[in-house]
């Protein structure tokens, strides 16, 4: 019996199990660390070494021999279940992951020892012999990471940051946490809107020879308070959740360089005190003080602008350079970039950049070059541009989106189409490139190491060698290949292996048509039902777009649009949108949006509909729309406010009041509601008066919500289902409970598709 696609979607987790990620390549390109399950279906990901030389080399098919687990979740918990920590599932909500067993690792610089957490236990592996070793450690750890050197393990526990000998020995504290009036603080974690909003995951980082570390100490006691209940548990307690909402103080993050001396030369005398008995000369201080600033003992802290630079937004330590910072103004039109003396903790300015709509943070950077020079992406020009000291190394032909690696005499990129590229190039693609800095490329320019196509790739490299990923709408899935890099000029890359994907392939084959809709060029993809041809007539309409700031749908990928085609298959023409404010076109296609989400995203979905309706068989009649989170708040607003376009919609998770989101995300559009409240009042779907600027007819409306989300908030659908029954809208109200921002669970996530496309069907008349 062939599965059906929402429960095979759903028991896959969107067919990302078996498929190999996390890679890391050794610097001399021997060999290749991942993560990967054993199948499409199992959640608990090993950890794997492939190696590319010697006698476990590739075999004959580049498939085979040299790959070896290094790490079995099942052997080394003896087949128990896995515990979580709180801190635990806080990081895996905020990345978004969904799978179990190993999740992240860290390695030393050599690659050849990692450490991982597992069920809140520390483990290090050696990763030319495959040892795996538990280390006996206070737990529940988090964020594990060995030094440099690989000689110590760095990790966060019960809010503390610590250092253990790789054997195990000499476990200590280096930093603890301290009482607040809300709590306490943190140490070594990154906070709420580093993770959600910045991408900063981390809050701790090793110097290059192992005896020093940068870390995070984050006092979220400003921030307000919320509770968050289990309505299905009446029982159960409330869980409190700092969270900055937009308007109202962030957490204070403060750097702090930390010496990691052995445990028992503990100095001066100092006492451990981490509310546990001190052990084997621990040594913690818990004060602000305690650091003599020599860079010789206790704790520096690091000291900048922080009144006008709030926000602590990248770190980046190498043996290229001092600690380079980059941190952010609250209202995100400045960034500085700082470099750290590690005697004194002072900071000095290297690089400044304004912007009056805001400026971006991205992947990769800031970074020094191996002789020292900052690497960045700036907004210059109308294109975003890739630099090394004062050069830029790429033109308007390319949007750079993200730096993968930097080499001695290169850097490895990721960039779309920019807006000088040729206007054949194809929408949606991702591509991996290397520019010159320096040596034999000195001249400047660029090459492309992904291959040509449509496809989306990204790539790690150690040494000469890359993993690079790519994924193309012609075959399902992601192929990840070794090769090794040429010198520039000198031919194409040579494959060494080929990393195989366990992960299961799709019941339905995708079919979208990328293209570029109406006169603002908006990219897009067209979807209609498998077997369709013409002449069958028009198709009641699917709009399906996220549409929002930082999140792409048209790609030029297979599995990005399977839940698209199989709505298409259920008799809908399935049309998603990027206007604009999403990513991947260029610094003015996404900044504007600044001041105007409402307006700005739904007239482009409104026009990529109309535009498209001239050469598709789209029934304008007949045009219901859906979207999760940005997409639910664009699904709910289509409605609302154009009921002459829209007949219908499904708003999953969305945000209908902005005072209600965080900080970073929301200010960085709006500005503070303490100052533009007005800018608020006309971009969320309800205000204190009730629902903001709504237009008549009424449409069906169906709003899903995890009443478990610490991201967008339950109250977001609960105020807005209060609007409508007050202004007598007949709406549907889908609870989710114990569901947060995500929809992991297997049950759930195959109804929810089952139940939208009903709901659908019913609202549109569609047979």
């Amino acid at each position: 019996m062939v599965m059906s696609f929402p429960r095979q979607y759903a028991r896959t987790q969107r067919f990302t199990l078996g498929a190999p990620r996390a890679f890391t390549v050794a610097p001399d390109g021997s060999r290749i660390v991942f993560l990967r399950s054993r199948g499409g279906t199992d959640r608990a990901n090993l950890l794997w070494v492939r190696d590319l030389g010697g006698a476990g080399g590739p075999g004959p098919d580049g498939s085979g021999g040299g790959e070896r687990a290094v790490a079995d979740p099942a052997e080394l918990l003896g087949g128990a279940e896995e515990e979580l920590s709180p801190e635990e599932r806080a990081r895996r909500e905020r990345s978004r992951e969904g799978s179990a067993g190993v999740v992240g690792y860290a390695t030393d610089s050599a690659v050849e020892t990692a450490a991982f957490a597992l069920s809140g236990r520390l483990f290090t592996a050696d990763l030319r012999t495959a040892a795996v070793r538990e280390v006996p450690t206070p737990t529940p750890v988090v964020d594990p990471r060995p030094s440099p050197d690989g000689r110590r393990v760095a990790y966060v526990a019960d809010g503390a940051l610590r250092v253990v000998d790789r054997d195990g020995g000499n476990d200590r504290a280096l930093a603890g946490p301290e009482e607040t009036r809300h709590g306490r603080t943190t140490w070594g974690l990154a906070e709420f809107v580093a993770a959600e909003e910045m991408d900063r995951s981390r809050g701790f980082w090793w110097s290059p020879d192992g005896t020093r570390m940068l870390a995070a100490r984050v006092d979220d006691s400003p921030v307000r308070r919320w509770w968050i209940a289990d309505p299905a548990d009446p029982g159960s307690e409330p869980a409190e959740v700092a969270y900055p909402a937009a308007g109202t103080d962030n957490a204070e993050v403060t750097l702090h360089l930390l010496d990691v001396h052995d445990g028992e030369e503990a100095r001066d005398g100092e006492e451990a005190h981490d509310g546990e008995e001190a052990r084997d000369g621990e040594d913690v201080r818990d004060g602000e003080g305690g650091g003599r600033g020599d860079g010789g003992g206790g704790r520096t802290e690091v000291v900048w602008d922080r009144v006008r630079y709030p926000y602590l937004a990248r770190v980046h330590w190498s043996a290229a350079g001092p600690p380079l910072l980059l941190v952010q103004s609250r209202d995100q039109r400045s960034h500085l970039y700082l470099t750290v003396d590690t005697a004194t903790g002072r900071t000095a300015p290297l690089h400044a950049d304004e912007d009056p709509a805001w400026l971006e943070l991205f992947a990769g950077v800031p970074v020094w070059t191996p002789d020292g020079r900052l690497v960045r992406i700036a907004d210059e020009g109308g294109a975003r541009i890739l630099v090394v000291g004062d050069r830029p190394l790429t033109s308007a032909a390319l949007h750079v989106r993200a730096v993968l690696d930097v080499g001695d005499e290169d850097v490895l990129f990721s960039a779309s189409a920019g807006p000088d590229a040729p206007g054949d190039s194809p929408v949606g693609e991702i591509a991996v490139y290397r520019a010159w800095f320096r040596g034999s490329g000195d001249q400047g320019g660029w090459e492309r190491v992904s291959p040509e196509g449509a496809h989306i790739a990204s790539a790690v490299r150690g040494g000469d060698t890359v993993v690079l990923s790519t994924a193309a709408p012609d075959r399902p899935g992601a192929r990840a290949e070794a090769l090794r890099l040429p010198e520039t000029g000198k031919g194409a890359p040579t494959p060494l292996a080929v990393i195989a994907s366990h992960a299961e392939t799709p019941v339905l084959t995708a079919r979208p048509r990328l293209l570029r809709a109406g006169a603002r060029r908006i990219p897009a993809a067209v979807l209609l039902p498998t077997g369709y041809r013409d002449g069958d007539g028009v198709l009641p309409v699917l709009m399906d777009p996220y549409g929002g700031p930082h999140g792409q749908r048209v790609v030029a990928a297979h599995n990005a649009h399977l839940t698209s085609q199989w709505f298409a298959d259920q008799g809908f023409a399935v049309v998603v949108a990027d206007g604009r404010g999403t990513p991947g076109d260029s610094p003015a296609w996404e900044k504007a949006v600044a001041g105007d989400l409402a307006g700005t995203t739904l007239d482009d979905q409104v026009e990529a509909l109309h535009a498209l309706a001239g050469d598709h068989p789209l029934d304008l009649g007949r045009v219901g729309i859906r979207g999760w989170s940005y997409g639910g708040y664009l699904a709910a607003l289509a409605v609302l406010r154009r009921p002459d376009v829209f007949h219908a919609a499904v708003a999953g998770a969305p945000v209908t009041d902005w005072r209600l989101y965080d900080t970073h995300y929301t200010e960085r559009y709006l500005g503070l509601p303490q100052e533009r409240p007005e800018a608020y009042a006309a971009n969320s779907l309800v205000t204190d008066e009730g629902l903001s600027a709504p237009a008549e007819p009424h449409r069906p409306l169906m709003i899903v919500h995890g009443l478990a989300d610490d991201n967008v908030v339950a109250a977001h659908t609960l105020r807005l289902s209060s609007a409508l029954l007050a202004a007598g809208r007949v709406h549907e109200v889908l609870p989710l409970s114990g569901v947060t921002h995500m929809t992991p669970q297997e049950q759930v996530a195959e109804n929810l598709l089952l139940l939208q496309v009903a709901f659908l069907k019913r609202s549109l008349g569609v047979a």
